[in-house]
């Protein structure tokens, strides 16, 4: 269990980077103004050529790749709760590193989803393994013959 915590910290880190990178890469190219093909071409053509989208695509890769591992070895319906810690990650990177207003709400909204993850991995760790019945003993066949 302590793996997959471990895993779990170093993808939402990962991924938090990767979301960073992303949203610096689209703020210098102007990211898309309105939904439109033309619009979504553009995106598309400037940030193919653009460093920091490049590296977030690269982090947020090395994220899935984390995730396909973690899913691979525990319930979804652990795992994909648990990825939500990369919001209080992403959060404290915007606020400090990106130097972004985070209000009040929105840190009330992380605080939630951190409590919510909380749950989860109690329900993990206090879930019981079921073990099998023991085979039930036929008394007639233990009876010498």
């Amino acid at each position: 269990m302590a793996k997959i915590f471990l895993i779990l910290i170093i993808a939402s880190i990962v991924e938090s980077i990767g979301i960073a990178f992303l949203s610096g890469g689209l703020k210098e190219i102007n990211g898309a103004t309105e939904i439109s093909a033309s619009q979504i071409t553009r995106v598309i053509k400037q940030g193919a050529g653009n460093g920091k989208i490049l590296l977030g695509i690269a982090f947020e890769a090395a994220f899935f790749g984390a995730l396909l591992y973690m899913l691979s070895i525990k319930d979804v319906s652990f795992v994909w709760p648990l990825t939500s810690l990369g919001f209080i990650v992403t959060t404290l990177a915007a606020q400090f590193l990106s130097h972004e207003k985070v209000s009040a709400g929105r840190w009330a909204g992380v605080v939630l989803i951190a409590l919510g993850a909380s749950l989860i991995s109690y329900s993990e760790a206090a879930k019981k393994t079921v073990s099998t019945p023991a085979a039930a003993v036929d008394s007639t066949s233990l009876r010498p013959q």
